[in-house]
């Protein structure tokens, strides 16, 4: 018998689902499976309301993969697996303010993140998700038959590396992101790939570090990227999730990109990441 009583909602949007009935301090085997299945079938969940403690965050982490330690990002004091992602009133530059996903660059990119809102602004801090499932389905037979032979490559350099795409923004990223030297890996994944859980075809490149299609150049490459982030970032793709304090949001990188909203100036927001190993991706 579930120790909760979870109801999957979908949010009403392009990508997500809100689960309900579910403390996350009792989390089970039975209701992390129900949450697995979600996540999978969605892309992304939701929770609202959960009183967690660090501890309780990596337990519940832990039902999903092992935790991997985020090389780039800030640690929370005393709890070097959960990530933190910070700005204070102060600073301009946020993280994450833009369309990526998570982790492409690594050879076994990480399953997803759980990000729990510790302290939100009054207003704004969304995040944007979208839906790699319809992104996929959404497009020609002609351009999926093409896209089925592509390998996309994928790197971190340009993002967290010494030599920066925007160096503006590493200034205003200065104590949240560091490490630049672990920033020398390159991957290659297929551009449509099979997702582990729900079975069904997802469109794996994004804007934040996808550079090119294997045996391309980036000249070429540039114009058919365009046309997929374009399609992919579409509002029937998309949803708009509003956070408060105590708000979680589980995301599958496989399944989903992400936006964070960079629209509350003069506000802190804190937030706390832990994110989930993966597995290889594959067609």
């Amino acid at each position: 018998m579930l120790k909760n009583s979870l109801n999957v909602r979908p949010s009403g949007g392009g990508a997500g689902a809100f689960i309900e009935g579910v403390d996350l301090n009792t989390l089970d085997d039975d209701s992390a499976g129900v949450i697995r299945e979600a996540l999978g079938e969605h892309g992304v969940v939701f929770f609202r309301d959960q009183a967690i403690a660090p501890e309780k965050h990596m337990a519940m982490a832990e039902f999903f993969g092992g935790i991997n330690v985020n090389r780039f990002f800030a640690h929370v004091d005393g709890y070097p697996k959960i990530a933190e992602v910070r700005k204070e009133p102060d600073q301009k530059g946020n993280i994450g303010g833009g369309w990526h996903t998570d982790h492409s660059y690594d050879q076994i990119p990480a399953m997803g993140s759980i990000l729990l809102a510790r302290e939100t602004p009054p207003d704004g801090g969304d995040t944007i998700f979208a839906n790699m499932y319809t992104a996929y389905e959404s497009l020609s037979d002609g351009l999926k038959a093409t896209l089925q032979s592509l390998n996309a490559v994928h790197s971190s350099r340009h993002v967290f590396g010494a030599k920066p795409k925007s160096p503006l923004q590493r200034e205003s990223l200065k104590g949240r992101i560091g490490n630049q030297e672990a920033a020398q890996q390159d991957a290659i994944h297929p551009v449509v790939i099979k997702h582990p859980i729900s079975g069904k075809q997802a469109l794996y490149v994004n804007p934040g570090f996808t550079l090119h299609f294997e045996g391309w150049t980036e000249e070429e490459s540039k114009p058919l990227l365009e046309y997929l982030y374009k399609n992919a970032a579409r509002p029937e793709h998309t949803y708009r999730f509003q956070w408060a304090d105590g708000s979680i949001a589980f995301w599958d990188n496989r399944a989903s990109w992400h936006y964070a909203l960079n629209d509350y100036h003069g506000h802190r927001r804190l937030m706390h990441r832990i994110t989930v190993e993966g597995v290889p991706v594959g067609r």
